[in-house]
């Protein structure tokens, strides 16, 4: 599988960033600016994988003998795989031969099917797994993982698996640009407090390699991970259903739901286009009245009450100056009211409601250079 890294979703240009926590480039959840290395001869990636599972082991042997005359003539690498997987091919050979004769050869088709459904492989991860890539990095390609416990340091934490599917393998920007899509939606369902995720943590994926499509690999495994290379992840970053309680929910459900909205800014200025703008004010009008309402009509816990109703009250504040923007003729009135409604955005009642509720306190920062809005430089992929 790859772990490609996916761009970063938009970033309103206003005070409020484009999102919870979107990679600002090689952590997202690509990879770009490097230099591209001498390519791996791929038969000679099939002869190594045949001649390990010993699948095909005749099949192997004649790949690994085309595979190193291609590299001579190419100045391909990968000249150790095809000469391992010619001399494991062979001694397959011998194997497969004598196994045909004792009946063992049913007993390992039935094994290698329990390998293909992806018991052991890098593609059996699942949603709450911690692991460690076998490399030093979560970029690049990697044949296998090693599942650790979250409590422990690891590299990357799986927040969501997505199944693609079957037919011929659509490429693999294809595969990468569903993972970018898929994995940036699934990120809030997992981590549904933005504010709990540590700024250094970033979106990634592992997705499947033409190669490892071949072998039955349909899987996108999205995770987080460090976004510097040198750091590892402790414990687990999971907030959701399974861990947080009923008051707790229903307040990020509101608080997300608004943040949807305000994360759809327009991308062109009002100087540039104020009907754009005001319509999309008129939508955070609309968002702030639904969820005021949905937090006011909820019967909170006694430390929690009056917190989150000072919380409503600004929430129905700043819905007045987005009702105003929306109702904007001159892109003056506009920023008037606009500022004025960001100012209720993550306030002080804000903080003060989700102490009292148990939540995380430190708003996200987010440079300006950056073009998304959580925390880390940029993710990517790893192939499989």
């Amino acid at each position: 599988m790859s772990i490609p890294p996916p761009p970063g979703p938009h970033q309103p240009q206003g005070p409020y960033p484009s999102g919870p926590y979107a990679p600002p480039g090689p952590w997202g959840y690509g990879y770009g600016g490097y230099a591209q290395p001498v390519p791996v001869n791929g038969l000679a990636i099939a002869a190594l994988v045949l001649g390990i599972l010993c699948f095909l082991p005749a099949v192997g042997l004649v790949l690994g003998l085309i595979a190193l005359s291609q590299i001579k003539r190419k100045g391909e690498r990968g000249k150790g795989m095809a000469v391992a997987g010619s001399v494991l091919s062979s001694v397959g050979l011998v194997l497969w031969t004598l196994s045909l004769t004792t009946g063992a050869a049913a007993d390992f088709w039935d094994g290698f099917k329990d390998a293909a459904s992806g018991e052991g492989s890098a593609y059996s991860l699942k949603k709450g797994d911690c692991f460690d890539s076998g490399t030093d990095a979560l970029t690049g390609e990697t044949y296998d993982v090693d599942e650790v416990p979250c409590a422990q340091a690891h590299q990357g934490e799986v927040f969501a698996v997505v199944k693609l599917p079957g037919g011929d393998f659509p490429g693999d920007s294809a595969v990468e640009d569903t993972a970018d899509d898929k994995c940036y939606a699934l990120q809030e369902t997992y981590a549904m407090d933005a504010w709990a995720v540590p700024e250094d943590v970033d979106v990634y994926y592992l997705v499947p390699s033409e190669d490892s499509w071949a072998f039955g690999d349909r899987e996108i495994t999205c995770l987080f991970g460090n976004v510097d290379e040198d750091k590892n992840l402790t414990g687990s970053l999971r907030n959701d259903e399974t861990t947080l309680d009923a008051d707790q929910l229903a307040f990020l459900k509101a608080a997300n739901a608004l943040d949807t909205v305000l994360y759809e800014e327009p991308e062109d200025y009002a100087e540039d286009d104020l009907p754009a703008n005001t319509d999309w004010a008129a939508d955070v009008d609309t968002a702030l009245g639904e969820q005021s309402e949905a937090l006011g009509g909820r019967s909170w816990s006694a430390e929690a009450a009056q917190p989150v109703a000072d919380f409503v009250k600004d929430m129905k504040d700043a819905r007045k100056e987005w009702a105003k923007a929306a109702d904007a003729e001159d892109v003056d009135t506009y920023y008037e009211h606009y500022d004025a409604g960001y100012d209720f955005i993550d306030g002080k009642s804000t903080v003060t409601a989700r102490k009292a509720l148990g939540l995380a306190t430190t708003a996200p920062t987010y440079d300006e250079g950056d073009d998304s809005g959580s925390g880390g430089g940029g993710a990517g992929g790893l192939d499989v």
